[in-house]
């Protein structure tokens, strides 16, 4: 289970670019753990931009709209359920639809509904330290 520490908002978008393109699938689902203000969106800057999608300063969370797209064609999908309550409101997303393009779909506050997810997964824990210091902790799930 690989762990990294960061202690900047340019090293979180450093690792999300170093994840995108050494850890983190082509394709799939990644679900991002972590309180408010953990860092979830800034490492969404990074692996955005590692994957060419766009430049970090172009991300931004979608706690209102719910979904992102970056790149032509979307190669990035970011996701915030956030403010969601019910799995029925997840469902009328289309995400399942969205997991079926050649891109990566991150989803914040995904633990909110475990139940609605594919078994083959990567799962980010962040979490804050002290001052500007994050933990991640990395996890990959598979239907095995």
């Amino acid at each position: 289970m690989p762990v990294y520490e960061t202690s900047s908002e340019e090293e979180t978008i450093a690792l999300g670019e170093r994840l995108a393109a050494e850890v983190l699938p082509a394709r799939g689902l990644v679900l991002l753990q972590g309180n408010l203000g953990a860092g979830k969106t800034t490492l969404v800057k990074g692996i955005a931009s590692g994957r060419g999608a766009c430049e970090p300063d172009e991300v931004s969370s979608p706690t209102f709209t719910l979904i992102h797209e970056y790149g032509e064609p979307a190669r990035v999908c970011h996701i915030d359920l956030y403010r969601l309550e019910q799995e029925r409101q997840v469902a009328s997303l289309g995400i399942e639809e969205l997991l079926d393009r050649d891109a990566l779909v991150i989803i914040e506050w995904g633990e909110k509904f475990p139940r609605l997810w594919p078994k083959e997964r990567v799962e980010i824990r962040i979490e804050r330290k002290q001052n500007d210091q994050r933990g991640f902790v990395i996890t990959a799930a598979n239907a095995s």
